[in-house]
């Protein structure tokens, strides 16, 4: 197995940073939740949350750009393995992986929720 082990760090990132860009140009999924990810971050600096609700956001969010990720892996191992072909245990695998992507996704945005969803309504409060 060493033959395939990175010499150095910044190998070892560089071939990091190239899975990120397959992923963000090969995946739908994974560009969807970098908009929203971004959407909600700016969304929060411009309510003016604190430091700790912006470092929460961050945390969830890339818990469902990680598990958007691990998905996109259990696919593409599992089609290699089926050879493409429908399999039922593949079907399984696939759809379980989805759904850990919607249970941070869903988690996500119920804590982006609690976190900014009183302060937007202070803002317009005054206006209603």
């Amino acid at each position: 197995m060493k033959k395939y082990q990175s010499k150095s760090f910044i190998k070892s990132a560089i071939h990091a940073t190239n899975g990120l860009y397959l992923a963000f140009r090969t995946q739908k999924n994974f560009r969807k939740h970098i908009i929203i990810a971004v959407f909600i971050l700016i969304s929060a600096f411009l309510l003016k949350a604190k430091g700790m609700e912006i470092a929460i956001i961050v945390a969830t969010n890339t818990c469902v750009l990680v598990a958007e990720l691990i998905n996109s892996v259990i696919e593409f191992v599992m089609d290699a393995y089926y050879k493409n072909k429908y399999s039922r245990l593949c079907k399984f695998a696939k759809d379980i992986a989805a759904g850990a992507v919607l249970l941070c996704a869903i988690s996500s945005a119920i804590i982006a929720a609690i976190l900014l969803v009183p302060r937007f309504v202070n803002i317009i409060k005054p206006y209603i």
